[in-house]
Protein backbone atom coordinates (compact mmCIF):
# COMPACT_ATOMS: atom_id res chain seq x y z
CA UNK A 1 0.00 0.00 0.00
CA UNK A 2 2.75 2.47 0.93
CA UNK A 3 3.29 5.61 2.40
CA UNK A 4 -0.69 6.61 3.77
CA UNK A 5 -1.36 10.38 2.03
CA UNK A 6 -3.72 12.79 3.61
CA UNK A 7 -5.33 16.02 2.65
CA UNK A 8 -5.90 19.08 4.32
CA UNK A 9 -8.47 21.48 2.65
CA UNK A 10 -8.22 25.68 2.51
CA UNK A 11 -10.61 28.12 3.86
CA UNK A 12 -14.07 27.99 2.81
CA UNK A 13 -13.85 24.63 0.70
CA UNK A 14 -13.96 21.21 2.05
CA UNK A 15 -12.62 18.04 1.42
CA UNK A 16 -14.27 17.75 -1.58
CA UNK A 17 -11.58 19.78 -3.58
CA UNK A 18 -9.38 17.19 -3.35
CA UNK A 19 -11.50 14.98 -5.61
CA UNK A 20 -9.12 14.80 -8.41
CA UNK A 21 -6.16 13.87 -6.56
CA UNK A 22 -8.17 11.38 -4.26
CA UNK A 23 -9.35 9.60 -7.21
CA UNK A 24 -5.98 9.05 -8.61
CA UNK A 25 -4.00 8.17 -5.60
CA UNK A 26 -6.23 5.83 -4.91
CA UNK A 27 -5.90 3.98 -8.33
CA UNK A 28 -2.63 3.91 -7.49
CA UNK A 29 -3.30 2.02 -4.49
CA UNK A 30 -2.28 4.23 -1.72
CA UNK A 31 -4.28 4.77 1.18
CA UNK A 32 -5.65 8.19 1.30
CA UNK A 33 -7.71 10.38 3.75
CA UNK A 34 -9.06 13.66 3.32
CA UNK A 35 -10.96 15.36 6.45
CA UNK A 36 -13.19 18.18 6.82
CA UNK A 37 -11.57 20.77 9.08
CA UNK A 38 -13.88 22.17 11.91
CA UNK A 39 -16.57 24.58 10.88
CA UNK A 40 -16.00 23.15 6.90
CA UNK A 41 -17.87 20.34 4.60
CA UNK A 42 -19.60 17.97 6.98
CA UNK A 43 -18.52 19.60 10.00
CA UNK A 44 -19.90 23.30 9.25
CA UNK A 45 -21.49 24.82 12.56
CA UNK A 46 -18.44 23.68 14.45
CA UNK A 47 -15.94 26.28 16.27
CA UNK A 48 -12.88 26.57 14.75
CA UNK A 49 -9.76 26.58 16.39
CA UNK A 50 -6.01 26.05 15.03
CA UNK A 51 -5.63 22.98 17.94
CA UNK A 52 -9.15 21.29 17.07
CA UNK A 53 -8.08 21.87 13.04
CA UNK A 54 -4.36 19.92 14.05
CA UNK A 55 -6.72 17.16 15.98
CA UNK A 56 -8.28 16.39 13.05
CA UNK A 57 -6.14 16.17 10.67
CA UNK A 58 -3.80 13.68 12.69
CA UNK A 59 -7.19 12.07 13.68
CA UNK A 60 -6.83 11.36 9.75
CA UNK A 61 -3.20 10.31 10.26
CA UNK A 62 -4.27 7.45 12.27
CA UNK A 63 -7.13 6.43 10.15
CA UNK A 64 -4.28 5.92 7.57
CA UNK A 65 -1.71 3.79 9.62
CA UNK A 66 -0.46 6.45 12.27
CA UNK A 67 2.13 8.01 10.29
CA UNK A 68 1.49 9.26 6.65
CA UNK A 69 2.31 12.09 4.00
CA UNK A 70 0.23 15.52 5.23
CA UNK A 71 -0.52 18.08 1.82
CA UNK A 72 -1.95 20.70 2.78
CA UNK A 73 -2.88 23.96 0.76
CA UNK A 74 -3.65 27.30 2.03
CA UNK A 75 -5.49 27.23 5.14
CA UNK A 76 -4.58 23.24 5.04
CA UNK A 77 -0.97 23.89 4.33
CA UNK A 78 -0.84 26.22 7.61
CA UNK A 79 -3.12 23.67 9.44
CA UNK A 80 -0.35 20.78 8.47
CA UNK A 81 2.33 22.92 9.28
CA UNK A 82 1.31 22.86 12.66
CA UNK A 83 0.16 19.54 12.82
CA UNK A 84 3.89 18.58 11.75
CA UNK A 85 5.42 20.52 14.44
CA UNK A 86 2.92 18.80 17.41
CA UNK A 87 3.45 15.59 15.99
CA UNK A 88 6.39 14.94 14.12
CA UNK A 89 6.66 11.38 14.45
CA UNK A 90 3.50 10.73 13.16
CA UNK A 91 4.38 12.98 9.59
CA UNK A 92 6.34 10.69 7.84
CA UNK A 93 6.79 14.13 4.83
CA UNK A 94 4.69 17.54 4.28
CA UNK A 95 3.85 19.05 0.98
CA UNK A 96 3.03 22.63 1.94
CA UNK A 97 0.97 24.08 -1.15
CA UNK A 98 -0.04 28.15 -1.40
CA UNK A 99 0.95 28.70 2.10
CA UNK A 100 4.11 30.43 2.38
CA UNK A 101 3.04 33.60 3.43
CA UNK A 102 3.04 34.56 7.55
CA UNK A 103 -0.04 35.28 8.48
CA UNK A 104 0.28 38.34 10.24
CA UNK A 105 -1.94 40.68 11.15
CA UNK A 106 -1.57 42.97 8.06
CA UNK A 107 -1.31 40.10 5.80
CA UNK A 108 -4.93 38.79 7.69
CA UNK A 109 -6.86 42.15 6.38
CA UNK A 110 -6.63 40.82 3.16
CA UNK A 111 -9.29 38.37 3.82
CA UNK A 112 -10.31 39.77 7.01
CA UNK A 113 -12.23 42.85 5.43
CA UNK A 114 -13.66 41.61 2.45
CA UNK A 115 -15.20 38.79 4.86
CA UNK A 116 -16.36 41.25 6.89
CA UNK A 117 -18.19 43.23 3.53
CA UNK A 118 -19.51 39.36 2.41
CA UNK A 119 -21.23 38.76 5.71
CA UNK A 120 -24.11 41.69 4.99
CA UNK A 121 -24.75 39.84 2.08
CA UNK A 122 -28.03 38.07 2.64
CA UNK A 123 -26.23 34.72 1.61
CA UNK A 124 -22.79 35.66 3.46
CA UNK A 125 -21.39 35.78 -0.38
CA UNK A 126 -21.82 31.89 -1.05
CA UNK A 127 -23.47 32.85 -4.59
CA UNK A 128 -20.32 35.65 -5.54
CA UNK A 129 -18.01 32.71 -4.12
CA UNK A 130 -19.54 29.98 -6.21
CA UNK A 131 -19.90 32.40 -9.73
CA UNK A 132 -15.81 33.56 -8.62
CA UNK A 133 -14.96 29.30 -8.50
CA UNK A 134 -16.98 28.34 -11.69
CA UNK A 135 -15.32 31.21 -13.72
CA UNK A 136 -11.50 30.71 -12.49
CA UNK A 137 -11.74 27.10 -12.44
CA UNK A 138 -12.47 24.25 -15.22
CA UNK A 139 -15.80 22.70 -14.95
CA UNK A 140 -14.74 19.20 -12.70
CA UNK A 141 -12.31 21.45 -11.06
CA UNK A 142 -15.20 24.11 -10.19
CA UNK A 143 -17.02 20.96 -9.37
CA UNK A 144 -14.94 19.94 -7.06
CA UNK A 145 -14.43 23.12 -4.71
CA UNK A 146 -18.15 23.61 -4.69
CA UNK A 147 -19.20 19.91 -4.09
CA UNK A 148 -18.90 20.26 0.07
CA UNK A 149 -20.73 23.44 0.09
CA UNK A 150 -19.02 27.01 0.86
CA UNK A 151 -18.74 27.67 4.59
CA UNK A 152 -18.85 31.54 3.72
CA UNK A 153 -19.89 31.77 8.00
CA UNK A 154 -16.41 30.35 9.12
CA UNK A 155 -14.43 33.23 7.32
CA UNK A 156 -13.85 35.35 10.12
CA UNK A 157 -13.15 33.10 12.88
CA UNK A 158 -10.62 30.68 10.91
CA UNK A 159 -8.57 34.68 10.01
CA UNK A 160 -8.91 35.37 13.26
CA UNK A 161 -7.66 32.05 14.65
CA UNK A 162 -4.40 31.79 11.82
CA UNK A 163 -3.74 35.50 11.94
CA UNK A 164 -0.86 35.43 14.81
CA UNK A 165 -0.02 32.26 14.16
CA UNK A 166 3.72 30.98 14.33
CA UNK A 167 4.17 29.38 11.13
CA UNK A 168 8.33 29.25 11.10
CA UNK A 169 8.38 28.15 14.24
CA UNK A 170 6.68 24.55 14.27
CA UNK A 171 8.52 24.64 10.33
CA UNK A 172 11.63 24.91 11.70
CA UNK A 173 11.24 22.28 14.37
CA UNK A 174 9.80 20.09 11.75
CA UNK A 175 12.58 17.43 11.09
CA UNK A 176 11.42 15.63 8.19
CA UNK A 177 11.15 16.64 4.26
CA UNK A 178 9.26 19.59 3.07
CA UNK A 179 8.07 20.21 -0.32
CA UNK A 180 6.93 23.82 -0.59
CA UNK A 181 4.66 23.86 -3.34
CA UNK A 182 3.11 27.32 -5.34
CA UNK A 183 1.39 27.98 -8.27
CA UNK A 184 3.86 30.59 -10.20
CA UNK A 185 1.24 33.30 -10.28
CA UNK A 186 0.21 32.53 -6.35
CA UNK A 187 0.10 36.46 -4.46
CA UNK A 188 1.15 33.28 -1.20
CA UNK A 189 4.26 33.17 -2.56
CA UNK A 190 5.65 36.24 -1.07
CA UNK A 191 7.45 34.47 1.43
CA UNK A 192 8.83 31.51 0.39
CA UNK A 193 12.28 31.88 0.63
CA UNK A 194 11.90 32.58 3.69
CA UNK A 195 9.81 29.61 4.61
CA UNK A 196 12.89 27.44 2.46
CA UNK A 197 15.12 28.66 4.64
CA UNK A 198 13.41 27.50 7.81
CA UNK A 199 13.11 24.25 6.67
CA UNK A 200 15.23 21.50 7.94
CA UNK A 201 15.03 20.16 4.70
CA UNK A 202 12.72 21.60 2.57
CA UNK A 203 11.96 21.95 -1.77
CA UNK A 204 10.28 24.60 -3.28
CA UNK A 205 8.52 23.76 -6.55
CA UNK A 206 6.97 26.67 -8.54
CA UNK A 207 4.25 24.88 -10.98
CA UNK A 208 3.47 27.46 -14.19
CA UNK A 209 0.29 28.31 -15.75
CA UNK A 210 -1.20 27.94 -11.66
CA UNK A 211 -2.42 30.23 -8.89
CA UNK A 212 -3.22 30.03 -5.89
CA UNK A 213 -5.20 26.88 -6.14
CA UNK A 214 -2.31 25.37 -7.93
CA UNK A 215 -4.04 21.61 -6.88
CA UNK A 216 -6.94 22.26 -9.74
CA UNK A 217 -4.88 24.76 -12.17
CA UNK A 218 -2.77 21.76 -12.50
CA UNK A 219 -4.52 18.65 -11.23
CA UNK A 220 -2.12 16.83 -13.08
CA UNK A 221 0.94 17.79 -12.01
CA UNK A 222 -0.10 18.72 -8.56
CA UNK A 223 -0.76 14.46 -7.90
CA UNK A 224 2.30 13.56 -9.65
CA UNK A 225 4.11 15.78 -7.44
CA UNK A 226 2.48 14.43 -4.22
CA UNK A 227 2.92 10.98 -5.69
CA UNK A 228 6.82 11.36 -5.79
CA UNK A 229 7.01 12.79 -2.34
CA UNK A 230 5.24 9.67 -1.01
CA UNK A 231 7.33 7.59 -3.07
CA UNK A 232 10.45 9.66 -1.65
CA UNK A 233 9.27 8.96 2.51
CA UNK A 234 9.33 5.64 1.49
CA UNK A 235 12.47 4.75 -0.23
CA UNK A 236 13.95 6.88 2.10
CA UNK A 237 12.60 4.73 4.81
CA UNK A 238 13.32 1.82 3.46
CA UNK A 239 17.47 2.70 2.45
CA UNK A 240 17.18 3.72 6.32
CA UNK A 241 16.10 0.14 7.57
CA UNK A 242 18.87 -1.22 5.21
CA UNK A 243 15.69 -2.14 2.59
CA UNK A 244 17.42 -0.01 -0.33
CA UNK A 245 15.63 0.23 -3.71
CA UNK A 246 15.14 2.92 -6.67
CA UNK A 247 13.58 6.44 -6.32
CA UNK A 248 10.67 6.45 -8.21
CA UNK A 249 10.09 10.01 -7.19
CA UNK A 250 13.32 11.86 -7.81
CA UNK A 251 12.12 14.38 -9.93
CA UNK A 252 11.03 16.18 -6.11
CA UNK A 253 14.10 14.91 -4.26
CA UNK A 254 16.06 17.99 -5.01
CA UNK A 255 14.93 21.95 -4.63
CA UNK A 256 13.29 23.57 -7.71
CA UNK A 257 12.11 26.91 -8.62
CA UNK A 258 10.29 28.56 -11.38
Amino acid sequence: MGVGVVLVHGLRVSSSMWRPQVEELRGQGRRVAAPDLPGHGARRGEPFTLGSAVDAVLEAVDGVGGRALLVGLSLGGFVSIAAAGAGPGRVRGLVAASCTARPAQALAQVYRIPAALLEVLPDKGASVNERFHRLRLPGEGAEAVLGGGLAMEAARSVIDEIADMDVLGPLGSYPGPVWLVNGARDHFRIHEKRFLDACAEGRLVNVPRAGHMVSLDQPEIFTRLVADAADVVEVRELRAAGGGGPVRGAAVEGPAGG
